[in-house]
């Protein structure tokens, strides 16, 4: 809630700051209280007797700030039992604590907390009494502390986090509260949490009919008439509709107002233009306000078909871009609003428009950017059903939890006009048997129960065509086809025209051929590749390696053999009738021979991240990145880029999820006379390649050539440039200039102005440089982060996903020439000094200015 200021200052010295709230600005009073409950928890890793008690001593516990994954405060070690999918971090069990007052105006209120994200098996307790469970990890959830409230001394918030049961994941999962936590206060009668609804029923261009539901619970002693008005506000805050309903709720039961509401020449959102709207909820019993909600909403239109794809808004668009992990790279789980927006932003700028949330709920911080920025979304809910894939994971929770976690899921996320399609699951076993199609209508009705204004899919990488798995499909409006539509595509489409197809999961080398057949089918709605950006755990899934020329014949052929649906098939059958085979495969493999085979596949420790993403793990795009951006975008733009040498007798080994390693750089030393390929993508129709002004070539880059053109070239220091032409004429180049030796560090911020609230963060780029400012992408050295002023160092990382060094130290060495430091703000305004330092080098710097943030409310 959001007090006067007076007010504000007699709480604060009466309860002696239990309760704050900031006196830098007036909040004007509101009938719904919200306190942000993130600072100030008291945090033990491991297990005590006791701790939910609030006479339990936690004076030994060290203080943190809320988000918090405590796995990334841990190296990865190769004995942690997460194994490989987990990056070999280590789980455990946490405690946390949170002490507050509760003020006398809440007497008579229902007050709830609403935690975000908790990985995983969280115990809520409120006073020593038990709130709740909540197994799942990525989903939200929220408990009533109404009855368990101490109105005469401190209340103490206790949350018992076991993430101890190791392996429960194939990907980083993090252990914690690793998403926001409020504390919401509101009258007996109020709006239910997630209880407005805002659809677009119509839209045209010069009007848009928009449908508001509001269900209002009351939880009084007796019936209550309310009123429920509804204001939609533009963009700029202008009022553009209204409608208002009289309920009269009987005690303990709930009832929803049903409005529609006309707006004139409707702003429509779409990733290229993402115009958002508010709808504010307001209820008054007796003419007095006792409840207030304000929902962001967008106004478009979607409609599907096999015939005419997906179009927004009248018009065809196609889903471009990948799937990501929740992680945020050197952060871990810990879902900063900052980090998820920017997460956002380089999608962005890496020319996608779609993501899949991939294989969970997001954060909420990361929807609400997609939403202002213009992100499609793919929402899914789980991994698997009852089928396990590895020993611990949902499948255990799955038969008492998938409704309400689906649940939460629709209900929390059904507003973000983001979100264009819903997802049932991942890769899931039991479509190989006949049980497949019963569970895959349970969740499809529950979903279009809650929400029947969006298609549902589900992601598949065997054979969809086949009884048990058509079973399935025949009940969903997409069919999601991971790494097995280019052989299938056109004879499922013969044999079932009606289906949509989408491909949810896709091999990085394949983007032109993906492009291509979306291009031509409007049955295919896009691709989303695997992945976007890289992520810990499945560790390096995506790398490649040096190898004989024999090693690199057979991992073609074994390649060819575990992307066929045939193996894919007899896996998840195993799985569905409660086999592992890869553990079994692993436990019989004693031919050293093939056991280095299998490690082209899994690659061992120190290995403990995916390596196969559009961005590393530190945000910077990789190669595939911009030919991925100019296949589906277009455009007169070009991009050189440089093939890593292989060595006498040596083959580069990259399959599966590996692309062929290069590097956009003009530096190899020890190559000099030595032919390199360069690759060089281009949306002109042409380009031309130059080595110190000498023309080596010219080639077309249009379709045909997959906009693409290869060029062998003689190594020598200087100047490679690329030059993209439209007939005779240059449009665009890309220069690359070999760097001398490094003599400073140049330290860039994305931001360096931020809001002084705990939370804000500055991603912070280290390079290596010249004297001429050149990078050299070759540069491996340490460097050394110092930092003074009201901030800390929250992470740092470099993105290779094998060094295993810590994310939250001051030091970290360069890859491919760079590193990331992660400014974290305190709560107190100022200047923060980063000052780098490495041997032999100029030392970098820069100001940060943290400056007062607008007022909140906080429970302390």
């Amino acid at each position: 809630m959001k007090f006067q200021s007076s007010r504000a200052i007699v709480l604060a010295v009466m309860l002696a700051c239990f309760i704050t709230v900031s006196m830098r600005a007036a909040i004007p009073r509101s009938p719904r209280q919200e306190f942000a409950a993130d600072a100030g928890w008291k945090f033990f890793l491991g297990d005590q007797n006791g701790a939910e008690s609030p006479s339990f001593s936690d004076t030994s516990w060290r203080v943190v700030d809320l988000p918090h994954d405590w796995s990334i405060e841990s190296k990865p070690d190769k004995d942690n039992p997460s194994g490989a999918g987990g990056g070999f971090f280590p789980g455990g069990v946490g405690w946390y604590r949170k002490t507050f007052r509760a003020p006398a105006d809440w007497k008579g209120k229902r007050v709830s907390v609403e935690f975000d994200g908790v990985y995983r098996d969280a115990t809520v307790y409120l006073n020593g009494h038990k709130l709740g469970t909540h197994p799942y990890g990525y989903t939200a959830f929220t408990f009533d502390m109404t009855p368990g409230l101490n109105f005469t001394g401190p209340n103490v918030l206790a949350v018992r986090v076991d993430n101890s049961a190791q392996p429960n994941s194939r990907w980083y999962s993090g252990s914690g509260i690793y998403r926001h936590v409020r504390v919401v206060v509101t009258d007996p009668a109020h709006v239910e949490h997630w209880g407005v609804v805002v659809t677009t029923l119509e839209a045209t261009g010069t009007s848009a009919k928009v449908s508001i539901r509001t269900r209002v619970a009351n939880e009084s002693s007796g019936d209550v008439p309310v009123t429920v008005e509804t204001t939609l506000l533009d963009k700029t805050g202008n009022k553009v509709g209204s409608a208002q309903t009289m309920l009269s709720i009987a005690t303990g039961k709930d009832d929803v107002a049903s409005q529609e509401i006309t707006v004139a020449n409707p702003a429509f959102w779409s990733p290229k233009s993402p115009t958002l709207y508010r709808a504010v909820s307001t209820i008054r019993e007796n003419g007095n306000v006792i409840d207030k909600v304000t929902t962001v909403f967008g106004i478009r239109s979607l409609a599907w078909s096999a015939e005419n794809g997906l179009l927004l808004n009248g018009k065809p668009i196609k889903l471009t871009g990948g799937s990501v992990h929740h992680d945020n790279g050197p952060l871990g789980a810990a879902a900063f609003d900052r980090a998820e927006e920017r997460r956002v932003e380089l999608l962005k700028a890496a020319g996608m428009n779609a993501v899949r949330t991939a294989h969970n709920p997001p954060s909420t911080a990361f929807l609400d950017a997609c939403d202002r920025l213009g992100l499609l979304v793919l929402d899914e809910p789980f991994d698997v059903w009852k089928a396990h894939k590895v020993k611990f994971d949902y499948g255990t929770d799955f038969d008492e939890w998938w409704k309400q976690d689906v649940s939460s899921m629709v209900l929390r996320d059904r507003n973000h006009p983001s979100i264009v399609i819903w997802g049932i699951g991942n890769e899931i076993p039991e479509l190989e048997t006949d049980r497949g199609a019963i569970l895959g209508k349970q969740l499809a009705d529950q979903v279009r129960a809650l929400d029947n204004t969006r298609p549902v899919t589900l992601a598949f990488p065997g054979t969809t065509t086949k009884p048990s798995a058509q079973a399935v499909f025949s009940q969903l409006d997409i069919t999601g086809y991971n790494y097995n539509i280019l052989a299938t595509y056109q004879k499922d489409h013969e044999q079932l025209p009606s289906r949509m197809m989408l491909t949810t999961e896709s091999w990085p080398t394949k983007a032109f051929p993906l492009w291509k057949i979306s291009e031509d089918n409007p049955y295919v709605l896009g691709d989303l590749t695997w992945t976007a950006m890289d992520y810990l755990g499945e560790s390096g899934i995506g790398a490649w390696q040096y190898g004989t020329p024999q090693q690199a014949k057979m991992a073609d052929g074994m390649a060819s053999m575990m992307a066929g649906t045939a193996m894919i098939d007899q896996l998840f059958t195993g799985m569905a009738e409660g086999k592992d085979p890869m553990t079994d495969m692993a436990k019989n493999n004693s031919d050293p021979n093939a056991k280095a085979m299998m490690e082209l596949f899994f690659h061992p420790y120190p290995w403990h991240a995916s390596a196969c993403g559009d961005l590393d793990l530190t945000g910077f795009r990789k190669p595939q990145s911009y030919y991925r951006d100019i296949i589906w975008n277009g455009g007169d733009r070009v991009y050189a880029t440089v093939r890593l040498p292989e060595p006498e007798g040596k083959k580069i080994i990259a399959i599966m999820w590996a692309t062929n390693p290069t590097l956009h750089s003009w530096n190899w030393p020890g190559q000099e006379g030595k032919q390199l390929d360069v690759e060089v993508y281009s949306g002109a129709e042409k380009v031309q390649l130059f080595l110190n002004d000498k023309l080596i070539g010219e080639k077309p880059t249009g379709r045909e050539q997959e906009f693409k053109a290869v060029f062998s070239v003689p190594y020598a220091p200087g100047t490679l440039k690329a030059v993209g032409l439209r007939g005779k004429r240059v449009v665009t180049e890309d220069v690359l200039m070999t760097a001398g030796e490094p003599t400073r560090l140049r330290v860039t911020a994305d931001r360096t102005v931020l809001q002084a609230n705990g939370e804000d963060l500055s991603f912070v780029t280290v390079e290596a440089v010249d004297a001429h400012g050149q990078p050299d992408l070759h540069a491996d050295r340490e460097v050394h982060f110092a930092l003074s002023g009201p901030g800390v160092i929250a992470a740092v990382g470099n993105g290779d996903g094998q060094d295993a060094d810590s994310y939250s130290g001051d030091r970290r060495k360069l890859y491919q020439g760079r590193a990331l430091v992660v400014i974290r703000t305190s709560k107190q305004a100022g200047l923060i000094k980063l000052t780098v330092k490495s041997s032999g080098l100029s030392d970098g710097a820069l100001t940060i200015s943290a400056r007062a943030p607008q007022p909140q409310a906080e429970l302390r």
